[in-house]
């Protein structure tokens, strides 16, 4: 038997290849086929099914190129109904994967498709649990992402409760648990970095299998932000059929000279995307571009600040990542990307057209700078739950997610000092602000962990 865990860090996704006397099953697969191609070929196996857990929300998944790429049956859970070839399967249902077996143990609560599946060995011996977003490490699925559902997020946590603690609970402690997300995803509230462990484990430290039914459906619909824009189009994604990658990838990368690129630029309907490092778009960049750059959750920032997933997007790579940003929008399914800047901004300076930079501060200056008043306007961008943790005591709060509504208070004749944690973040609130006509942003280098390690002299934590 050889099972690999796929985990891709900026969805914090992880997707999973068995394989069993030359057949092998994917489960929750990415778009992009060609990795579990080349897999299957690695380990001279036929990919026999693709498995999905649940219809995800924060990724477009691959199963149907997949499946017209190698024949493989698309297997989804009960309750599922989607529009393309699947098979609906049963609970309890058991299918056959060379000498291995793989149940299907139906888990609703995250979704009502919300489908485990229980892996046993050569032996009949049960050896893994592939959980979806039903069980992660130290957390679970968060309940209000069921689309179009007629059931309140309490009824859906409530029987998630049910799931877990009748469904997975009675299952043997050795069985290890492979969920389909870590730490950094929106799809729970405090997942764990790690990205398998024991379920034996897992009964004894999470929350979710200690807590009163009352207690549990308290402690999962308490202080769940709104999901991100696009979570529910990715859904309705997921159950269609879609542009293929392939297509969407040439079409992607395709270069853009100076002058094809400024002309698109200048479609009202039209989004530039800056994806180079931080240092790099402060220093240069086009006017009216946005900043998202790939060294960060590059993806999930796209589908939370770019409002219309059929946005139209062109884009600056540095050399070489030209496919790596067309294939990052398309997994989160934003497929209108029109290609990218030929020669990025060296040759757009070299046609002799105008640049734009953001100011920087490193954390030191910033904190003098409030201190002794020169700095009357510092905002912070994290999340609400990272700015109620702690906070420079008297710094309003103006959370990302929220940056197109938020943003309309600024007042362009002021100057904004910004930081997040990293200084990742608010360099993508600056682009943003500046976008739409706040020309005066700062952003403060290493964010709030570097203002943490600074002298604060009068300034407190709150």
């Amino acid at each position: 038997m050889i099972l690999e865990q796929m985990y891709t860090k900026c969805l914090a996704q992880g997707a999973y290849f068995i394989s069993s006397q030359g057949e092998a099953v994917i489960i929750d697969p990415l778009r992009e086929v060609q990795p579990y191609l080349d897999l299957a070929k690695e380990h001279e196996s036929v990919i026999k099914y693709v498995f999905l857990t649940h219809f995800h929300a924060d990724f477009v998944s691959g199963q149907v190129d997949l499946a017209k790429a190698t024949g493989a049956t698309v297997v989804l859970g009960p309750n599922a109904k989607a529009g393309y070839d699947y098979h609906g399967a049963k609970d309890g249902e058991v299918f056959t994967l060379g000498a291995l077996t793989i149940e299907v143990i139906h888990t609703p609560g995250h979704t009502m498709e919300s489908t485990c599946y229980l892996l046993r060995n050569e032996k009949g011996e049960e050896q893994a649990l592939f959980t979806g977003d039903t069980l992660f490490i130290g957390d679970v699925g968060r309940p209000d992402l069921a689309a179009k559902s007629n059931l309140t997020k309490e009824d859906l946590a409530g029987h998630l409760y049910d799931s877990l603690h009748n469904r997975i609970m009675p299952l043997s402690d050795d069985i290890i648990v492979y969920p389909a997300h870590g730490a950094g995803s929106a799809c729970g509230k405090n997942m764990s970095s790690q990205t398998s462990d024991t379920l034996g484990n897992q009964k004894e430290t999470n929350y979710a299998f200690k807590l009163s039914k009352a207690d549990f459906i308290k402690e999962l619909i308490t202080g769940l932000q709104a999901p991100p824009s696009y979570f529910p189009e990715n859904v309705a994604m997921n159950k269609r059929v879609n542009i293929d990658f392939d297509t969407i990838i040439k079409r992607g990368t395709t270069p853009l000279s100076v002058e094809e690129f400024e002309t698109i630029a200048s479609q009202d309907d039209v989004l530039i995307l800056d994806t180079r490092a931080i240092f790099a778009f402060a220093k240069a960049s086009l006017p009216h571009a946005w900043f998202i750059g790939l060294s960060g959750q590059f993806a999930p920032w796209v589908g939370s600040v770019v409002q219309d997933i059929n946005q139209k997007i062109i884009f600056i790579a540095e050399e070489g990542k030209e496919e790596e940003v067309a294939t990052r929008l398309s997994r989160v399914g934003y497929d209108h990307s029109l290609g990218y800047l030929k020669g990025g901004v060296e040759a757009w300076v070299a046609a002799g057209k105008e640049t734009v930079a953001i100011q920087e501060v490193t954390a030191q200056e910033f904190v003098d700078g409030i201190t002794n008043g020169s700095i009357t306007n510092p905002l912070d961008v994290r999340k609400p739950g990272e700015y109620a943790t702690s906070h420079i005591d008297g710094v309003s709060h103006a959370s990302l997610d929220e940056v197109h509504t938020n943003s309309k208070n600024l007042d362009p004749s002021k100057t904004y000092h910004i930081h997040c944690a990293g200084g990742y973040r608010s360099l993508i609130y600056a682009s943003i602000a500046r976008s739409q006509g706040i020309d005066n942003v700062v952003n403060v280098l290493g964010g709030y962990g570097a203002i943490k390690k600074t002298e604060l002299g009068q300034l407190k934590l709150t």
